[in-house]
């Protein structure tokens, strides 16, 4: 949709980005800006890491986990920025920032890094039988909505690239679930062959 318009906004757009350009009380600006910066860079590698922490059991699989949850959100960074780069759609202008930014806008990074993450932490936790799970998991989506709220706050991104932020992040976080899951079915290990009929088993060999 937003490619078959030249990335130009929809209606949407321009109303919630008029709206925060309204609304914006310094201290209201200041929290935005804390919320959006937890959404990039170490902050947010270091809670797909945690990701893998939680879902791990013994140190040998919180470390794989952990490494799967890093692969999977850099992997996806690497997807995000051709996508980006294919539709090129331009940002809200620049008068209208209240924040640094830099790159075209959609998906919008920080919405979609935020919402992987929120992804891998609120499946690593359903996996563990824990009381606060549901608590933790709901923290942990309300977050990944706000930094992609925040975006538009801001006036960096189009509400329509936080969405798309949003889809595409649901979509890699189900492919790299699926991969996952497929590899985690596999054996451990393939057991010792089936004697063939009228042949001895090697223990039977050795009695």
């Amino acid at each position: 949709m937003v490619v078959s318009r030249d990335g130009d906004p929809f209606a949407l757009d321009g109303t919630l980005l008029t709206w925060s350009t309204g609304h914006r009380p310094a201290v209201a600006v200041s929290m935005a800006g804390l919320v959006t910066a937890t959404g990039t860079g170490p902050i947010a590698y270091a809670l797909a890491a945690l990701a893998g922490v939680i879902a791990g059991r013994t140190a040998r699989q919180r470390a794989l986990a952990a490494a799967a949850a890093l692969l999977c959100l850099a992997a996806g960074q690497a997807a995000r920025y051709a996508v980006r780069d294919l539709v090129a759609r331009p940002r809200p202008a620049v008068q209208d920032w209240a924040t640094h930014a830099s790159g075209y806008a959609f998906p919008s990074g920080h919405t979609a890094t935020s919402a992987v993450i929120a992804g891998l932490l609120i499946t690593a936790v359903l996996t563990r039988r824990s009381r606060g799970r549901a608590c933790f998991a709901a923290a942990a989506a309300c977050w990944a909505t706000a930094v992609g709220l925040s975006r538009v706050y801001l006036g960096v991104h189009w509400f329509s690239d936080v969405i798309g932020g949003w889809l595409f992040a649901a979509s890699w976080l189900a492919l790299c679930l699926c991969v996952a899951a497929r590899w985690l079915s596999r054996p451990a290990a393939a057991g010792p062959a089936a004697p063939r009929a009228g042949e001895q088993s090697p223990t039977e060999e050795g009695r």
